[in-house]
This record gives C-alpha cells, structure tokens and sequence, in this order.
C-alpha cells in the first residue's frame, strides 16, 4: 500500500509538471493554430536561465524563477513576432518547419552557452516529511502547489478578466475578432508570452530535482503534445486532466513493472484513448 501511494504522489507531481507545460502548449494551439513544437525547448531554455540567475548570479530561488519568467515571456514575444506572424494565412507545414527549425536552434544555443554536461541547481527545499507512509521533498510538494495555483489563477485570468475574454474571443473566431476592433497581434504575443512563461515556471520548480541538458525538452514537448491529444486539442481542462493522467500512468507503471517503458505507457495510453474518443478527453466533433 505505501508503494502505491508513494508512486501516487510521484504521479501527481510528474502529472503536475505536465499539466503545466501542456497549459502553455495548449493556449498557443487552441488559440493561435501554431503547433509549436519548440514548446518543449523553451521549457529547457527556462531551465537554463534560472540556473544562471541561481547559480552563477547568486540570486534567490524566487527571484530567479520570476527573472526566468520574464525572460522566457520576452522570448515568447519576439518568438511569435519574428517566426510565426509572418506566416500567417500560409500553409499550416511552414508553422510546422518554422517550429523545428526554433527547436533546433534553441538547443544549439543552449550547447554553445552552457556545454553538453549536465548542471543542477542546488536545491532550495532538500527537506524531507513522511505523510501516510509516503516520503516528500518540500521541492516536490511546491511542484504541486504551484500546478494548483497557476490552473486556479489561469482560469480566473480566462473568465473573469478583460484580456481573458478577449483571449477567448480570439479563439472563437480570429476573423470576427478583428472586425470588433481588437487586436489580434497584440493577444497573439501576449498568449505567447504567457505560454512561454509557464514553460519556465514549470522548469525553474523541476531544476534543482532533475539534471538540466540541452536536449531535455525534446521528449517532454513530446509528452506537452501527447497531453494536448489525449485531452483535446486547444482544450484547457483536457491538458490539466491529460497532464496527471499520464504522470499516474508514468509513475504507476514505472514502480510495478519498470522505469525503463515509462515512455512505452505514455504511447500505450495515447492509443488506447484516441482508440475510444478519436477527439481526446474533451475534443469537439468537426461540424
């Protein structure tokens, strides 16, 4: 019983990074169109940063997790602005290479910068507490808290604020937003802006837990698309439940069979829903 619950509370905090990452995915799919795949990149590029501002600069936790925020919001910005404005009204494949050649170029940076070793930053919240068995880090427990706090905060931002709604009016219909006056590049960047940041607010929690590599986002924006799919496309509350779906099966399979075909049970249960619901957890049917 304790190695279930032990491998639960694993699964909530993998499910809680997910959640995080394919939040930001999602909002620039469902919104934009754009599958960015360098999603997964940014994420890395987050990781690094922090660590710079941690570890080299000698800045605080938090306050180089809120400088990695901004930064990677910046980048998301001028991202959106130079890559994938310009290919707006094109075919959907010129997003798709534009988003490789992104990924491509933010992990050779990344080399350039840092090297191919992997760092780690020192861990902020090394304790440990035992809870009904099951031993925590505080690092692991903020990894939680922080997914609950920004999917709380995301959907106030979405329902109950100007910008939200206008966001989600965008969404809807990118035509007719147009024709009532807003502006639509305007909330293409800030909904990049926001993707971005929460790609480095996920990474600046998983830092001092996980090694940092300049190929690390290649298989977690990977699993940001498998979250999206299983959830349905351009779906919020699908990415949240796709998120901790796949940290369960990850963590559940990875303790009772082997941690090795962790990968293997995020591919078996993308065929296995997309087998049931072709649409994804919360997918809508094509008029």
């Amino acid at each position: 019983m304790e190695l279930f619950l032990q491998q639960v509370f694993n699964g909530i905090m993998f499910g809680s990074t997910y959640a995080i990452v394919a939040l930001g995915l999602t909002l620039v799919m469902g919104i934009l169109n754009i599958p960015n795949f360098a999603h997964g990149h940014l994420y890395m590029l987050g990781g690094y940063v922090t660590y710079f501002f941690f570890a080299t600069l000698g800045l605080g936790f938090w306050l180089s997790l809120l400088a990695s925020m901004i930064i990677l919001g910046m980048v998301g910005v001028v991202m959106e602005r130079v890559v994938f404005r310009p290919l707006t009204g094109q075919p959907p494949i010129n997003d798709f290479i534009a988003a490789i050649g992104s990924l491509v170029f933010l992990e050779a940076f990344a080399l350039a910068v840092w090297g191919p070793q992997g760092l780690r930053i020192t861990n902020p919240y090394p304790e440990t507490f035992q809870f009904l068995g099951i031993t925590m880090t505080v690092q692991r427990v903020l990894v939680i808290v922080a997914a609950a706090a920004l999917i709380v905060g995301l959907h106030f931002f979405m329902k109950k604020t100007v910008l939200g709604a206008t966001i989600e009016a965008v969404a809807q219909n990118r035509e007719g937003a147009m024709l009532t006056g807003i502006n639509v590049n305007r909330v293409s960047a800030i909904t990049f802006a926001i993707s971005t940041a929460t790609a480095a607010l996920a990474a600046s929690f998983l830092s001092p837990i996980f090694m940092l590599s300049p190929s690390m986002g290649a298989i977690l924006g990977m699993k940001a698309f498998i979250i999206v799919i299983l959830g349905g496309l351009g779906s919020i509350p699908g990415a949240i439940l796709g998120g901790y779906i796949l940290g369960l099966i990850e963590a559940l399979g990875g303790g009772y069979v082997s941690a090795a075909y962790k990968n293997v049970f995020a591919f078996g249960a993308l065929i296995l829903i997309l087998s049931i619901k072709p649409t994804g957890l919360f997918g809508k049917k094509e008029a």
